[in-house]
């Protein structure tokens, strides 16, 4: 589902990729509350592993981080917490979360955030073709290469993932 491009307000996220040059596609899809990634896939016809889900965490020292992680795949906190050498790694509320990003939850990007905050993404996205991200409002996701998240984010890269079956 393209939609046309007067039919979306330009996030902070859409700016970004615009101005960086990055070849990217705008797909809509009707947003459910805790319909997750599996909502947006099923919606889209897209796989599930390349939607993208955009986590806000914080280390036990409250420092804020963004973790990408496949959405069919949850993420080790633990793993994530020794990588980056911390003691503990948990979820933001949505509140602080929302404070960190300027963005609602459901509706988070990586890019354009609030705050310059450090990325985190799980290796194996950078394997997949094409990715369906977050960009910057619920029910709508940007289709591009994952190099772009390379290219713009500048990621620290970390084996966290657990698939479905290890959560």
């Amino acid at each position: 589902m393209s939609p046309k491009s007067g039919d979306i307000p330009v996030t902070p996220a859409i700016r970004v990729l615009r101005e960086s040059g990055a070849a990217f596609e705008l797909a809509t899809y009707t947003y459910q509350e805790h319909g997750g990634t599996a909502n947006a896939a099923r919606q889209l016809g897209a796989p599930e592993h390349a939607v993208i889900k955009t986590l806000i965490l914080e280390t036990d020292a409250k420092t804020p981080l963004i973790c990408l992680m496949h959405g069919d795949c949850e993420i080790s906190t633990k793993q994530l917490a020794r990588a980056l050498g911390v003691k503990q790694v948990t979820p933001c509320s949505p509140d602080t979360a929302s404070r960190h990003t300027g963005y609602l939850i459901g509706g988070t990007s990586p890019f354009g955030t609030r705050k310059a905050l450090p990325v985190y993404v799980e290796t194996t996205i950078f394997d997949l073709p094409e990715i369906w991200i977050n960009a910057g409002r619920r029910g709508l996701l940007a289709r591009l290469n994952p190099g772009v998240l390379d290219s713009l984010l500048n990621p620290g890269k970390v084996t966290v993932a657990l698939s479905p079956n290890q959560t």
